[in-house]
């Protein structure tokens, strides 16, 4: 089953997905967390907290956070869970560097490392992680099926990962209050703040694009995952994929 969510780009028609994302986080990396919170008006750290609290009776040793950008995922997983080590992974050495600087001031270093990567080809062993995190990074994917099934890869048999990912709401009046936000306010608000309005216009662009709730679900069975549960959050603007290996 494919679907086009990679043939939305940041930037341009042409070139690879996996370098436009990578050179648009690094452009908004300075101010990506005070958007962040300011766009979902703080929601974002509720849907945050359920995705990680559903890792709990796992008690993960092992974490990898992919996608991990500034760290505040990760962040949390710690105070939630306090795995021995957690592994952030991203392709944006940007947002890594404003991760780098969280860590050096909560003193985590022991517990919480970065790695510039990239999702779809993890430079880690099979079967290597109790638990693994992706929060709002899977519709920037260059190749969905490619990033889920080496994500599976370095799972470790029984263990498992937990998505969150914004999705699009379907029912009245909420629908047309989304797309009037996400599609209007939002890119304003990126000018505004982060000087980068076409990185704000992706962003709705690919939710639109991304196959949510059961299709993404079937895809990740597809690629050999066991089970998928699908929790849909606030109206349907953001979903929880539990997914077991």
């Amino acid at each position: 089953m494919s679907h086009d969510s990679s043939a939305v780009k940041p930037y341009r028609k042409e070139g690879s997905k996996k370098e436009q994302v990578a050179d648009m986080f690094n452009n908004i990396s300075p101010t990506y967390d005070l958007l962040n919170r300011f766009m979902t008006m703080g929601i974002d750290t509720i849907w945050r907290k359920k995705a990680i609290r559903s890792l709990k009776s796992l008690h993960p040793e092992t974490i990898l956070d992919v996608a991990t950008g500034t760290g505040d995922f990760a962040l949390e997983a710690i105070r939630i869970l306090n795995p021995k080590k957690i592994i952030g992974l991203d392709i944006s050495q940007g947002m890594l560097d404003v991760a780098k600087e969280k860590i050096k001031k909560r003193g985590l270093e022991n517990q919480f490392e970065v790695v510039l990567g990239d999702s779809e080809t993890l430079p880690f062993p099979d079967n290597t992680f109790d638990a693994i995190t992706v929060a709002f990074g899977v519709r920037n994917f260059e190749n969905l099926e490619k990033g889920l099934t080496d994500i599976l890869r370095v799972l470790k048999p029984g263990g498992k990962a937990v998505v969150l990912e914004l999705s699009n709401p379907t029912a009245f009046p909420i629908k047309q209050l989304f797309h009037f936000y996400f599609h209007q306010v939002t890119p304003a608000l990126g000018k505004l703040i982060s000087k980068d309005k076409r990185a704000y216009q992706y962003l709705p662009e690919s939710v639109a694009k991304f196959p949510d709730g059961e299709r993404f679900a079937e895809i990740t069975r597809n690629v050999g995952f066991s089970s998928c549960k699908v929790r849909v959050q606030t109206f349907g603007f953001c979903t929880i994929y539990e997914c077991n290996n």
